[in-house]
């Protein structure tokens, strides 16, 4: 695929790269090159090939998705200037903060 002045002139426009008058014919060769060789991609057989994420294969350890309250309301409550307390199931264990709505 060959591109033309034009064709360059309104990719710089779209990406908003200032480009001199001078430099679009020059511009046009190297792009429409880069496009040639995107091109021969095309040709590559890749029929059977698994696709793949890195070119090392293996396994990342997992955890189980479990939801829990993470048990530390203690310690997160700990570094709050001003806090209620931990108490029972419901009650206790927020960050105070100032009213801002009056």
């Amino acid at each position: 695929m060959s591109l033309d002045k034009d064709t360059v002139r309104k990719i710089a426009f779209l990406a908003r790269i200032r480009v001199p008058e001078d430099a679009l014919e020059p511009l046009a060769g190297e792009l429409s090159n880069i496009i040639g060789w995107v091109e021969q991609l095309s040709e590559v057989e890749t029929e059977g090939v698994e696709p793949m994420t890195s070119v090392a294969d293996m396994t990342w350890p997992r955890r189980d998705d479990v939801v829990n309250d993470g048990g530390m309301a203690e310690d997160v409550l700990a570094n709050a200037t001003d806090s209620e307390p931990v108490s029972g199931e419901e009650g206790g264990g927020f960050f105070t903060v100032p009213k801002v709505v009056e």
